[in-house]
């Protein structure tokens, strides 16, 4: 046969192996054309359709079933009353997490779960349960009276215990102490109190049309100042002993697995044990509730409010004590651990960026600097504790990359704000870095 006598092409050389191969002209991952496939089910895409189709869903079924039983015109007056308390309680939570403050879908989450998930969980579980005692005991008032006091609280705080801890399996880097406990907590069972609050408002509205009350004696007007004005703050209180079980839990060390599992168990059994009393209250004569209201709950409500907030200024003192050994090493400047443990500072230090380095890229650039250092900060403080894992340098590096990214425009801006806040005494010789600034129009 005819053989061509035209020149071949080489064949490319195989690497050489090597104990630790250096991958050179590996390009970033995001420009990877061959990126390892997934399993289909493990798709955060994939995950987050699943949950939020979950979530609407429920959200419906749960409009229809509360609409159902108050009518159109009670529901929609329930819903305007309902909705008062919810910024004020959100806003609260929101200005609880500021020092570490987490993404807001965790947040959303937290809320949609609340309204929607465990409220129709609560629904059916309760009316299910309920007339399965009347029926079994043929004695309606005990079966609503067990429902109240024993059903209610078991199935409600569990569903909505449901949430922290799926936040706190599948979002555990953002689950990092207390705070973080008290606020999806909070936020999941003001998000429940919400649609329970449409309920029984609609409700007491229909009863007062089809009796023909108005004004201030009517039912509408009691439960309206019983849950909104009195109380708005029951089934938050409740729930937030479960958030700090399981905050207490993110903070154990790892190798104490009962300690991780055993203390969120007792914050559930704490929150179902308060529910319970709250709503057997009115079965301790006429002065029941008043006598819980005064005795009980306003004590333990001022108690966990000075909790939550002593411990919010322990997370600012953390700070100050853990960057301390970075800007040693050069990573952030002497005075910045001073700002960034003073929530004045850090605010002081963003409005001073943005009016200095080119408006609102450059008080983003602040913001970001001072989350990823408190995010550093918390981590090596759970390091120190035992509660992280192999993983620790790897997030380390990956922190100190992003706070390096931001430092020619983060550290002045937190160099002037610790000076205009008194925390650095001596004013430094220089107040800017040179340089190029990329946020400057120019």
């Amino acid at each position: 046969m005819y053989e061509s006598t035209a020149p071949q092409p080489p064949h490319p050389v195989v690497p050489v192996y090597e104990e630790q191969p250096l991958f050179d002209a590996v390009p970033e991952r995001a420009h990877w054309r061959y990126a390892p496939r997934r399993d289909f089910w493990r798709s955060k895409a994939l995950r987050a359709t699943v949950v939020i189709t979950l979530l609407a869903l429920s959200g419906l079924v749960i409009l229809a079933l509360v609409r159902q039983q108050t009518g159109t015109e009670g529901f929609l007056v329930g819903l305007g009353l309902a909705v008062l308390p919810v910024p004020l309680l959100v806003a609260a939570f929101r200005w609880l997490d500021r020092v570490d403050p987490g993404p807001w879908r965790n947040l959303l989450f937290a809320f949609a779960w609340g309204a929607c998930a465990a409220a129709l969980v609560a629904i059916i579980a309760n009316s299910f349960a309920t007339h399965w005692i009347a029926t079994a005991t043929a004695d309606p008032a005990h079966a609503d009276t067990l429902g109240a006091t024993v059903i209610a609280p078991i199935v409600e705080e569990s569903a909505k215990a449901t949430a922290i801890m799926l936040i706190f399996l599948f979002r555990r880097q953002h689950f990092t102490g207390i705070v973080d406990g008290v606020v999806f907590a909070g936020l999941t069972a003001t998000g429940f109190a919400f649609t329970e609050n449409i309920l029984y408002l609609g409700s007491a509205f229909g009863e007062d049309q089809s009796m023909g009350f108005s004004g201030i004696a009517s039912l509408t007007a009691s439960t309206f100042f019983m849950r909104i004005v009195m109380a708005p703050f029951a089934h938050p209180l409740f729930t937030v002993m479960t958030g700090i079980g399981f905050g207490i839990a993110s903070l154990a060390p790892r190798h104490r697995r009962l300690q991780r599992w055993a203390v969120p168990v007792c914050g559930l059994l704490l929150a179902m044990g308060m529910h319970a009393l709250w709503n057997g209250s009115t079965k301790f004569g006429a002065y029941g509730f008043y006598i819980v209201y005064g005795a009980f709950m306003v004590p333990v409500f001022g108690l966990l409010t000075w909790l939550v907030i002593w411990t919010r200024q322990r997370e600012l003192r953390t700070i100050s004590a853990e960057l301390p050994a970075y800007a040693a090493a050069g990573w952030l400047g002497a005075a910045e651990p001073l700002a960034l443990s003073s929530m004045r500072a850090r605010t002081m230090a963003r409005d001073f960026a943005g009016s200095t380095y080119g408006g609102k890229l450059a008080a983003r650039a602040v913001s970001e600097y001072e989350a990823f250092a408190t995010t550093l900060a918390f981590l090596r403080h759970r390091a120190h504790r035992g509660a992280v894992g192999p993983d620790f340098m790897a997030r380390e590096q990956e922190l100190l990359h992003h706070l390096w990214q931001r430092k020619e425009i983060a550290g002045p801006a937190l160099l002037y704000a610790a000076q205009a806040t008194g925390r650095v005494r001596v004013p430094p010789p220089y107040l800017h870095y040179g340089g190029y600034n990329p946020y400057r129009q120019y």
